[in-house]
């Protein structure tokens, strides 16, 4: 049976998720593939580091550089993180023409594009189904499963520790400080914790998306990133009882028809939305129903429609699963001498842009603390007739003369340019006595 040598850059919780899984389900993965998996070396940075997995100490070392050029190892697979020295390892794998496995969401959210042309030019492959969603297998959703179709609409929760702080917030009424702190002492929020509540975890694994469902490399600069930490526990009420839940999503849309004579992307028939912000969820959506750590990616395609992948998104072994997809494409492309079957990424939307925020056109919710007496709403209402923003409905709690309360709109179809500006003003009234809280809210239409 022929062997494939693997060289791993990384030892941490995913390098020891895939070594325990190759030692566990290496022999099965040989009989279904015809090829068996060898670890040959492991790179590390630390020899004496305690880990939760046992790595032989023969296979170990600190020079990853060695790994890399070592002639007996067919395959790289990339684990160490970060985005300085994994980028060198990368490249200097695909200089070689080696094949590269990696699980880096933030290595390739800033330097993908460079990273798909050198191995493009070198002609030898790039995996990465591990740097999206962990165990839901969405890169080959998108690569293959959906070849033949144009998407039009993505929607993904793809970060588990904002998934598990709203799921409880919502479920036992809970206040975001409170939560988060549990979510840290569980292993499931790092400290500091502003990569995932801040939403750039989520923005890393949309921009992938987004540049793989267009054929266009989408600069993370552009992806209007909003996250959690301004969502209270009176939003997650309010929006209950309007029947929405309240989830961190990841938007890809399709926009036709983009003909403003000012806008930043010129005169193009069309452009796509990406973007990451809480939005309202109507309760009857699936994606309202995705709790705890879990992740989901809703895919829209013109030929078949939406179609929903659910799983675990992150975590040793769920990482470990998406790596070992990889490894097996990998073998596979090997065995048969074909290393580009499937390229990483193919450029084929050369007009592809994406849309500014401002641009953009959503239905939101509006919550305002105001001083309850009258002719206040009046005001508010005037300057959003100004601003052309039509208002659907309206709640406010009875109060007492002069008390601050809270008021929520539903606001109709408007521009973010248009809704930004126009609270902008609403803030500035005398009896309005805090910050506007704007969230979208997502109709899947």
């Amino acid at each position: 049976m022929q062997q494939v040598n693997l060289g791993m850059i990384g030892g941490g919780t995913v390098g020891g998720g895939v070594y325990e899984a190759i030692r566990r389900n290496g022999a099965l993965m040989a009989s279904r593939l015809g090829v068996s998996l060898n670890i040959r070396r492991i790179a590390v940075r630390d020899l004496k580091k305690a880990r939760a997995v046992n790595l032989p100490a023969r296979l170990l070392t600190t020079d990853w550089h060695s790994v890399v050029a070592d002639p007996e190892v067919n395959l790289i697979v990339e684990l160490m993180g970060g985005t300085t020295t994994a980028r060198q390892v990368v490249l200097a794998a695909l200089k070689l023409g080696k094949p590269v496995v990696t699980a880096n969401k933030a290595l390739l959210s800033a330097h993908g594009e460079e990273l798909f042309a050198a191995a493009q030019q070198h002609g030898t492959n790039l995996y990465y189904e591990a740097s999206v969603a962990g165990g839901i297998p969405i890169i080959k959703v998108l690569r293959e499963g959906l070849i033949g179709n144009r998407i039009t609409r993505l929607f993904g929760i793809v970060n588990g520790t904002c998934n598990y702080i709203l799921t409880r917030m919502k479920d036992e009424g809970a206040d975001f400080a409170a939560v988060l702190a549990d979510a840290q002492r569980l292993g499931y929020a790092e400290t500091p914790p502003d990569l995932d509540i801040d939403g750039h975890d989520a923005a890393h694994k949309t921009g992938i998306l987004a540049s793989l469902a267009h054929g266009f490399w989408v600069n993370p600069r552009q992806i209007h990133t909003e996250g959690i930490r301004s969502i209270s526990r009176q939003d997650i009420g309010f929006a209950g009882k309007l029947g929405y839940t309240i989830r961190l999503l990841g938007c890809v849309k399709v926009v036709n028809g983009i003909r403003r004579k000012k806008s930043a992307i010129g005169n193009r028939q069309s452009a796509i939305q990406v973007s990451v912000y809480p939005a309202l969820v109507p309760n009857s959506h699936v994606l309202a129903n995705v709790n705890g750590v879990f992740n989901a990616v809703l895919v829209r395609g013109d030929v078949v429609g939406d179609t929903l992948y659910y799983g675990r998104g992150a975590g040793q072994d769920a990482t470990a699963s998406a790596v070992l997809s990889d490894l097996a494409d990998a073998a596979l492309d090997l065995k048969c001498g074909t290393k580009n079957r499937i390229p990483p990424f193919v450029p084929h939307e050369r007009d592809g842009a994406v849309l500014p925020m401002d641009e953009v056109v959503s239905r939101y919710y509006v919550r305002l603390t105001v001083e309850d007496r009258p002719g206040v709403f009046a005001k508010i209402a005037a300057i959003l007739a100004k601003a052309r923003i039509g208002i659907s409905s309206i709640i406010q709690p009875e109060g007492h003369a002069g008390e601050s309360v809270p008021v929520i709109l539903m606001i109709h179809d408007a521009p973010n340019a248009a809704m930004r500006r126009a609270l902008a003003s609403v803030a500035m009234l005398p009896a309005v006595k805090s910050p506007p809280v704007m969230i979208r809210v997502e109709s899947f239409e």
